[in-house]
């Protein structure tokens, strides 16, 4: 009797060794393996994780699930998500993270119908998820480790099971809306996390850019009189940083769009307009998403560094970004950014985004309006004041008098 064929299915290639030289030919990598077909994953042995999302994502790209009204217990949630991916994921902006989702909830959801979908399960999922956070930056750390690097700081939001859930329950509402079950499905979603307030003083961000500024590289000598000896050599690693910060501190900008910034025009960058002085940070070719990004004019102090950082470098052509790192535009500063906070003796739980807090509470702080602040920042009103509205002078300033007027 013939054996089953398996389904899609992942296997590891082992790594390939040349038996006359020893010299390894190629590393060990994950393969999808359906049918007589097989596709790289791209992942090396180690990167199982990545290699699952991989799979998911192709399991979901060759399954056409049933488009017909059923009963929820009919249901499987895979389908729903499959559906709602096919349906949705043209139109969302990050379909990078979207995927990592989806694959999540494929993932733990597939083979469970839609009539299980309750609170318990939902916490279930929330559990499953810390725990795969935990191990997976457990295993980052033994990789950091044996590159000699800082362990990553331990996670305590729980902000990724809720943000999961949140697709879950668009997935099920477009299901619905699209008229293919019967029945009501509630979502249980996780409470959301308090929100980061952590700003930075003036002098806490002196301390910042002078560390990103004044830092340099340090090399051990490798020959000669003072062999073994660390000695600062002329480059400054972290100067692109000190760019970085003082364009979030004045713009209150996202990183992204700081990190694309250009005095150019083009597909995937933030323009500068240096002659008008007006920084459009939306990139070109990229759509509107409830994060606003709209044109602000930049603070004449700010616009002299950034007309400054445009020119030619050595009289040649003008830079294509105002943060780069090697004569390239930048894709992350975390690790620029950490480093210069360590450097600059700050409490850990200051990242790239508390600049866009420090530039919204020295907003409140200066006394501008909150309508005009919330344009500026591209925040609502009723998120500047429900956020930093403590912070402006005139905050509750009317009944403190009152009090004055009672004496």
């Amino acid at each position: 009797m013939p054996r089953a064929r398996k389904g899609a299915h992942l296997w590891l290639r082992k790594e390939r060794i040349n038996k006359s030289t020893g010299k390894r030919i190629a590393n060990s990598q994950w393969f999808i393996v359906h049918g007589t077909e097989r596709i790289s994953t791209g992942c090396v042995a180690g990167e199982i994780e990545r290699a699952e999302e991989k799979l998911a994502q192709y399991i979901t790209s060759k399954y056409a699930p049933e488009r017909r009204v059923r009963d929820i217990e009919t249901i499987d949630v895979a389908d729903v998500l499959s559906i709602y991916d096919e349906d949705r994921r043209p139109g969302i902006a990050n379909q990078a993270k979207h995927d990592e989702r989806m694959a999540r909830l494929t993932t733990w959801w597939g083979g469970k119908t839609l009539s299980e979908v309750t609170g318990v399960s939902c916490r279930a999922y929330a559990d499953w998820r810390a725990l795969e956070e935990d191990r997976r930056q457990r295993e980052a750390n033994v990789r950091r480790a044996g590159r000699g690097q800082r362990p990553l700081p331990p996670k305590t939001a729980r902000g990724g099971a809720r943000r999961d859930l949140e697709d879950l329950r668009a997935a099920i509402n477009h299901h619905s809306k699209e008229g293919l079950h019967r029945g009501v499905v509630g979502v249980w979603l996780p409470e959301r996390g308090q929100p980061r307030e952590r700003w930075l003083t003036r002098s806490e961000a002196a301390r910042l850019l002078w560390v990103c500024w004044r830092t340099r590289e340090i090399q051990v000598r490798h020959r000669g009189t003072q062999k073994g000896r660390p000695l600062a050599t002329t480059r400054y690693p972290l100067r692109h940083i000190a760019r970085f910060v003082l364009i979030g501190l004045y713009t209150g900008t996202r990183a992204a769009a700081i990190a694309s910034a250009s005095p150019k025009k083009g597909d995937g960058k933030s323009y500068v307009d240096l002659d008008r002085g007006i920084f459009y940070r939306l990139a070109g070719g990229k759509r509107a998403t409830n994060k606003r990004q709209p044109p602000v004019p930049l603070p004449p102090n700010l616009l002299s560094h950034m007309r400054r950082w445009g020119k030619p470098v050595l009289g040649g052509h003008p830079q294509e970004h105002f943060v780069v790192w090697n004569g390239k535009a930048v894709q992350s500063v975390k690790t620029g950014f950490g480093r210069a906070v360590e450097l600059a003796g700050l409490s850990k739980d200051v990242t790239p985004h508390t600049l866009r807090h420090t530039a919204a509470t020295w907003l409140m702080q200066n006394g501008v309006s909150i309508w005009e602040a919330a344009g500026y920042l591209g925040m609502s009103p009723e998120m500047v004041e429900r956020t930093y509205g403590h912070h402006h002078p005139d905050h509750l300033k009317g009944a403190s008098l009152g009090f004055r007027r009672n004496a």
